[in-house]
């Protein structure tokens, strides 16, 4: 039994759940179960719509060393002798008493403190830059974007078809979008004609009424309460509008030309690596930054098919989609 320690709320949305979630699914396809610990219940339907138990602490997300207690108790009770960890509020103390009773793995790409863990997985592009190896002497170092825990249906994805125009633009906001950054996008694109527009909202996200009803005359304009089928439409868009995060991987893997946008300070290095390497245009950081008009300047280079071609191919050869595998493989040994 593999046991994964996440939480997912309004306050972090989605992401650190939804990647746990595919690494469950291929720990699954190696006879592997798993049960989800988490803090409190906010995520619960989620990790149960796909199949999976959970452990509710009823302690504070945002404090783990409230937990610790509980959590080694629950630890004995269980015989848990894998733990996988993916969460930005665990402290050195916490993973050093979790340590000391079990393996931990812990998911990471802020490098904040040498963390006492059994293994590190840093599935980011700019994973490098830590320069872990000089830090780490018995620490297992899984580096590189080949561990992106996409889910299954990111895998050995074909060739993307790059249509001579564009025709479908993908929006997307991330599960919360506090800052409302999906209206300030669509409204620079209602000049955008002839084009379909799918524009996702997350499922913490509290604005969709109100963004149905402000786009309701724009027939191009399509909203959508989060679904289930995001790789459809990630696959049928000629290019995407998404926020830095995991998200990019998911694009990479499809091949998708994508258009990013920084909302969190951990999304800062990995956009930044993207435009760097040429391979994700940057338009800015929502939190400060106009990044109406830089979409506008964007677009206009993406019309280019060989562009959008170049791109595709270099996102393509990062990203393979069997990251996910990777990461239970070594998780379960």
């Amino acid at each position: 039994m593999l046991y994964i320690r996440v939480d997912a709320n309004e306050t972090i949305a989605t992401g650190h759940v939804m990647r746990c979630l595919s690494i469950a699914d291929a720990a699954k396809k190696l006879d592997e179960d798993t049960t989800f610990i988490m803090a409190d219940d906010s995520a619960e339907y989620l990790v149960k719509s796909k199949g999976y138990n959970i452990i509710i602490l009823h302690t504070p997300w945002n404090d783990m060393d409230k937990e610790t207690g509980k959590f080694l108790e629950i630890i004995r009770k269980n015989s848990i002798s894998r733990l996988l960890i993916d969460s930005y509020q665990v402290t050195e103390n916490y993973l050093k008493a979790l340590s000391e009773v079990t393996k931990v793995t812990y998911i990471d790409d802020l490098d904040k403190f040498i963390y006492p863990v059994d293994s590190l997985i840093c599935y980011a592009a700019y994973a490098e830059k830590f320069e872990y190896e000089k830090k780490y002497t018995n620490t297992k170092l899984y580096l590189g974007t080949k561990y992106a825990p996409l889910r299954q249906e990111f895998c050995g994805l074909g060739k993307k078809v790059i249509r001579d125009k564009i025709e479908k633009i993908l929006v997307l906001s991330g599960g919360t979008d506090k800052m409302n950054v999906l209206q300030k996008i669509l409204d620079s694109l209602l000049t955008v004609k002839d084009v379909q527009i799918d524009a996702i909202c997350g499922i913490y996200n509290p604005n969709f009424d109100m963004l149905c009803a402000r786009y309701s005359e724009f027939e191009n304009i399509i909203l959508h309460r989060s679904t289930d089928k995001i790789i459809d439409y990630m696959r049928s868009a000629d290019i995407a509008i998404s926020a830095g995060g995991t998200t990019l991987y998911e694009l990479c893997a499809c091949g998708t030309p994508t258009i990013s946008y920084i909302i969190a300070d951990n999304q800062v290095d990995n956009a930044k690596w993207f435009v760097e390497h040429d391979v994700i245009e940057l338009v800015g950081d929502a939190r400060k930054d106009d990044i109406s008009s830089n979409l506008s300047e964007s677009l206009d280079r993406y019309r280019d098919r060989e562009y959008r071609k170049m791109l595709s191919d270099k996102m393509q050869v990062m990203v393979d989609g069997y990251g996910a595998e990777r990461a239970a493989e070594l998780v379960i040994v």
